[in-house]
């Protein structure tokens, strides 16, 4: 019995030997610990709203947006466009930090708002040429929720407004891998270039092989999806949708050659409706030209007319 409890104790002691040794025998060195840094998540959200009076076209273009960004929480329409203090309250209610606003005006001009809430800054701008996805019909395709490279011209870097326009679109547009709506999946690219001073958003499909030869050699090319639109930078103020004034549009103006540049200053944005009532200031001054050439030849024609003569028939058989 005793040589069974001898045995016993060997194991024991072997057993412990071959195990994990006790903290006080562990010779750690506190200094040289190096703690990793956490790392910074990308947490970006985006309210997307819109002004009464919006058309189809609008609604889709705003349709369009947010089936490509799913980071974006859409809210109902806002009614007054005179109280935009109130968006930055609206999209701390939807915990959100960025917003995209669109404002309609006379139901046919469109203008956009990007703003950094609640603290700013925000950049208001005129859209043009817009072009929705069912209106172009484009081949390209995507897959719904998946994240979108971001493609910035080289003229952005040149200017101080470029530089801050796209920091702010790189934090509105790029989708974080966080986001709860986001796939895993990268297959489309968002480009903004740069030309007349205006920024143009195009959005392209990422094909790695070529259809027609599905077993040929990797061949990257980029199919356009849509949508496309235009947007000229107006003003880009310090504050969410309001404040100080840090850019005015120096040098952006519109190339409308009937407009009579009398009246209208090259150096600054003109607003469509400043356009439309130049071209029809320019019809009436047609018409008021017409109208005195009339007058004219009204008065040419009375001089060129005699007096009566004694011997006129209404005269001498009255």
């Amino acid at each position: 019995m005793a040589s069974i409890l001898r045995a016993q104790k060997a194991n024991a002691s072997k057993a412990d030997s071959k195990g994990k040794r006790k903290a006080d025998d562990m010779e750690v060195d506190l200094d040289t610990e190096v703690i990793a840094p956490k790392k910074k998540k990308n947490k970006q959200r985006v309210l997307l709203l819109s002004s009464r009076g919006i058309t189809h076209r609008m609604r889709h273009l705003m349709n369009d947006l947010e089936a490509l960004l799913p980071h974006v929480k859409k809210d109902s329409k806002l009614d007054s466009k005179s109280q935009l203090h109130l968006l930055p309250e609206l999209a701390d209610l939807n915990n959100c930090n960025n917003a995209l606003y669109f404002e309609s005006r006379r139901h046919e001009d469109l203008y956009l708002w990007a703003a950094k809430t609640p603290n700013g800054p925000s950049i208001k701008m005129h859209v043009q040429n817009v072009h929705t996805m069912d209106e172009l019909k484009m081949t390209g395709n995507c897959l719904k929720g998946s994240r979108g490279l971001l493609s910035f011209d080289k003229g952005f870097d040149d200017t101080e407004w470029g530089r801050l326009t796209k920091e702010v679109f790189t934090q509105i547009f790029g989708v974080p891998s966080t986001s709860r709506k986001a796939k895993p999946f990268i297959d489309h690219i968002l480009t903004f270039s740069l030309l007349d001073s205006k920024i143009w958003f195009r959005n392209f499909q990422i094909i790695e092989k070529d259809p027609l030869q599905p077993n040929g050699p990797p061949q990257t090319t980029l199919v356009e999806i849509g949508p496309r639109f235009v947007l000229t930078p107006i003003r880009i103020f310090e504050g969410a949708f309001g404040g100080a004034t840090v850019f005015s549009n120096p040098g952006m103006y519109a190339s409308i050659h009937l407009i009579n540049t009398a009246h209208l200053s090259c150096t600054e944005f003109v607003s469509p409706t400043a356009v439309r009532s130049a071209l029809r200031r320019e019809q009436g001054q047609k018409y008021g030209q017409r109208k005195d050439a009339e007058a004219e030849g009204q008065r040419r024609k009375a001089l060129r007319m005699r007096d009566d003569s004694e011997l006129a028939v209404h005269k001498v058989f009255a």
